[in-house]
């Protein structure tokens, strides 16, 4: 992989941490920031290297996607609008941030003779599992607006590749957790209410089961796919092959923060029937055989350095554990 790279959503949780570990590892990175007018660089923030160019603007606008992406030989393109229940009241944002801004950036990429560009897809894309461990042939199910803006966003990529040859890769984490993560998300919500001291914990459906990512495992597939060789025009799952339900993540955490507490459904934060995944378990054999890529943290291993940031208090104070955030 060349030196200079690029990545839009790098002020989010898998964001920041993707550049983090670029940083540590020697490259340049230009990291896109969404444009707001307190110059906020959002988890940035927390990153600093006299290597790292932080830029804000936006990926609905074409223009600048081409003004950011000149220069850059290797692009991975993050920036998403990602909250499954905000989806549902607002789709049309989804549309224009996870769709349009896409394709503004694969357009920016084949003009601009990009030698690489990773497209950051979602297991969300592949619905309730209809078989597993889930392969990347695993049908396409939009059971939300979010995850049909993510498919038709993959699709896009795919496109490129067969029409342009584009040099782009999708890359589809299952459920990433970990430190940053945002509050919207089960695992961080049931460990800062915890450490808020709430005994009632608020939670929505507990039976579903995920295949949880650490957040730098997450990190380490991008880099893995963005070195190797002959992943190009492919989708490529990176997972655990693992899974585990709800109820049995939260019993876990209760138990790495020596609590004892009382789960509470909250009907807020159930997802509509037919929108709810019930089962993710996915196969990353793929991207073994390309890159050897590999887990190096235990799901357990992971919530102990989860709960030690979030637990924190000049972390946990950025959270509003009270409020359910869409």
């Amino acid at each position: 992989m060349s030196h200079t790279v690029m990545v839009t959503g790098a002020d989010g949780f898998i964001g920041s941490h993707l550049t983090e570990l670029l940083l540590s590892e020697g490259y340049n990175v230009r990291a896109l920031a969404q444009y707001n007018s307190f110059n906020n660089w959002g988890w940035l923030e927390q990153v600093s290297s006299p290597r790292l160019e932080v830029v804000c603007g936006d990926v609905r606008d074409p223009d600048y996607c081409r003004h950011i992406t000149r220069g850059m030989d290797t692009v991975m393109h993050l920036a998403a609008l990602i909250a499954i229940p905000y989806s549902y009241v607002a789709p049309d944002s989804y549309v224009d941030t996870n769709i349009k801004g896409t394709l503004n950036m694969l357009q920016a990429a084949r003009d601009l003779g990009v030698e690489r560009i990773l497209v950051t897809s979602t297991s969300e894309v592949y619905g309730t599992a209809l078989y597993v461990p889930i392969d990347e042939k695993h049908p396409r199910q939009p059971q939300s607006p979010y995850s049909a803006t993510k498919i038709g966003a993959d699709a896009l990529a795919k496109s490129f590749y067969n029409a342009f040859e584009l040099p782009v890769t999708i890359v589809r984490p299952f459920n990433t957790y970990g430190p940053r993560q945002s509050a919207r998300a089960i695992i961080p919500t049931v460990i800062t209410q915890i450490a808020n001291g709430a005994d009632e914990i608020m939670v929505g459906d507990l039976n579903p089961t995920r295949d949880f990512n650490f957040v730098r495992d997450t990190a380490r597939g991008f880099l893995a796919i963005a070195r190797a060789g002959g992943v190009e025009g492919r989708d490529l799952n990176i997972a655990t092959g693992k899974e585990v339900t709800m109820e049995e993540t939260l019993r876990t955490i209760a138990s790495l923060m020596g609590r004892e507490v009382k789960w509470t459904v909250d009907p807020q934060r159930l997802r509509p029937s037919k929108s709810e995944v019930r089962r993710l378990l996915g196969d990353a054999s793929e991207l073994r055989r390309l890159t050897g890529w590999q887990p190096k943290y235990t799901l357990e291993e992971g919530l102990k350095a989860t709960i030690e940031w979030f637990t924190d208090k000049e972390n946990l104070k950025m959270y509003k554990s009270n409020i359910y955030n869409q």
